[in-house]
């Protein structure tokens, strides 16, 4: 595959890629993983195909809703369909937002199913309401950041960015420990540039972070990206 939006860089390679005598003929895409990346590293053949057949399991999951309650729906979604949305979601989180509303579209249909299920029986307890699948990906994001840039996890150190800095009239500052610069990149919907703008947010509201295990970063985050408005709009530096 070669990955480039030139189509003059494809014909360049064209017919002289060999494997011994044979000619390999080059691919729109490639699979990695279970992930689809495409010619132009863009992700959207992967999110059609998982928003298909998701789509393809809530149909089933409809069929069925009528013999199970409120609990049951909620257990059947979370263990067999929302891990099928969000697989290699960090590789892909980043998209545009006409496909990550694909997946959106399938969460919804969930919920509206469930809101006409009765409710479990009274000694159950009942499960609360579903964390839309942007606000499960921005957390996982944080956490992610949190051990590349706090924890210093060796795998991950290609993430980890420069404090950010404040430019005053007179003087040029630290702004705040925690706080990273926003790379600058062709476009501002890479992961890095996302997850820096998403955890400089972030630590505004929660301090000391530095000082949490993964673990408590993932309970603050939860709990901080729940008060946040939905969809989140992330300004640019």
């Amino acid at each position: 595959m070669v990955i480039s939006r030139s189509l003059a860089a494809r014909q360049e390679v064209e017919g002289k890629v060999m494997f011994g005598s044979i000619t390999l003929p080059l691919q729109e895409y490639i699979k990695v993983l279970g992930v689809d990346l495409d010619r132009e590293l863009r992700f959207d053949r992967h999110l059609k195909h998982v928003a298909h057949q998701a789509s393809l399991r809530v149909s089933a999951l409809r069929r069925v809703a009528g013999l199970l309650d409120k609990r049951g729906i909620q257990l059947l979604y979370k263990a067999q369909i929302r891990p099928y949305l969000e697989y290699g979601v960090l590789t892909w989180i980043s998209s545009v937002a006409t496909h990550l509303q694909r997946l959106d579209k399938i969460e919804r249909r969930v919920q509206r199913l469930l809101e006409g299920t009765p409710p479990p029986p009274p000694p159950q307890q009942e499960e609360r309401s579903l964390d839309t699948l942007e606000h499960r990906r921005d957390v996982a994001a944080l956490v992610v950041f949190h051990k590349a840039q706090v924890q210093g996890v060796s795998h991950l150190a290609r993430l980890q960015l420069s404090p950010q800095v404040a430019q005053r009239d007179t003087r040029t500052v630290l702004s705040s420990h925690e706080q990273v610069g926003v790379p600058r990149s062709q476009h501002q919907r890479t992961f890095i540039s996302r997850v820096a703008r998403l955890w400089n947010k972030f630590i505004t509201v929660v301090p000391a972070v530095s000082e949490m295990t993964a673990q408590q970063v993932k309970t603050a985050a939860h709990r901080w990206r729940g008060s946040c408005p939905t969809p989140m709009v992330l300004l640019t530096n």
